[in-house]
């Protein structure tokens, strides 16, 4: 049996992210634009944030979502965009987790 690859509208981040601004929160989406060696999840990956710490998707399969929806908060405050680099190189990586030998480059915005 060929598993689904694609994601129903129920799990995709974007369509979430467009849900969450109809109701009226706030909303950042942090996506991954550059990965080196062993990346947990590929570019072009997504993670959606609101206001309160809610979020959904994944930028590494668990490893830094948390740094990254700090971040991400406070990037819905001030509405300047953050570009984030984790990797095993930066001390902070061990520190969130990304122990994984590769690094990613993540672009947090605010929507809307």
């Amino acid at each position: 049996m060929e598993e689904n690859i694609y994601l129903d509208e129920a799990r995709d981040p974007l369509i979430i992210a467009e849900g969450w601004m109809k109701d009226g929160k706030d909303v950042a989406i942090a996506t991954v634009v550059e990965t080196w060696g062993s990346a947990p999840r590929p570019v072009g990956s997504h993670l959606v944030i609101d206001a309160e710490g809610n979020f959904h998707g994944s930028v590494s399969g668990g490893c830094v979502e948390g740094a990254v929806v700090t971040e991400a908060m406070d990037v819905i405050g001030s509405g300047k965009a953050r570009m984030l680099e984790f990797g095993v190189a930066d001390e902070t990586a061990w520190q969130v987790g990304l122990s994984c030998g590769g690094r990613i480059k993540v672009y947090v915005e605010r929507l809307g």
